[in-house]
């Protein structure tokens, strides 16, 4: 799931992802993999202690936005045009089955966003904020330096797939 929530926030205009408290290389070596396929830039930590990390984050004059059912709705409109007028820097956690109390407090989380009132995948949370905050813009992006890229086709798959020494050569041309 985790490897999951680092690609969807790739995918979906993020620049990075923290791991916190916990080292998966296997999860950092994944996202780089795909980083190294398809593209673009981004940054991956491990093992930041969350309190540490959003700590910082806020230090340097970001904006934490923590997803959960329990918070305000995303359906207001208002909220998610008032998040993207700060113009800050933006750090969207999602939790994991136990997230503590103390997350949900103006100390820790500047915004506490409900992506609906029921169960549901973080992974699906942080598509759908990340699709309104972008507005939709972040789906035309063009990932730099991709190896593989995928062309929309109505039937079949459509797509290139340059090998890495074709990169190097095309990159050098």
């Amino acid at each position: 799931m985790t490897t999951h929530v680092a690609l969807t926030a790739r995918a979906f205009g993020a620049s990075g992802f923290i791991l916190a408290d916990i080292e998966d290389k296997s999860i950092k070596e994944n996202v780089e993999r795909v980083v190294a396929d398809w593209g673009g830039t981004f940054s991956f930590e491990m093992g930041v202690p969350w309190r540490k990390a959003i700590a910082e984050w806020k230090t340097n004059r970001g904006l934490v936005v923590h997803l959960t059912m329990y918070g305000e709705s995303i359906t207001d409109m208002d909220l998610v045009s008032e998040i993207r007028a700060s113009e800050q820097d933006i750090m969207v956690i999602v939790g994991s089955q136990k997230v503590p109390g103390e997350l949900y407090s103006e100390r820790f989380s500047d915004y506490n966003v409900s992506v609906g009132g029921q169960p549901h995948s973080e992974v699906a949370a942080l598509a759908i904020f990340l699709d309104r905050l972008f507005e939709g813009r972040e789906l035309l992006k063009e990932f730099e330096n991709a190896r593989i890229k995928v062309h929309p086709c109505r039937r079949g798959k459509s797509l290139n797939k340059l090998e890495p020494a074709s990169l190097s050569s095309a990159l050098s041309d």
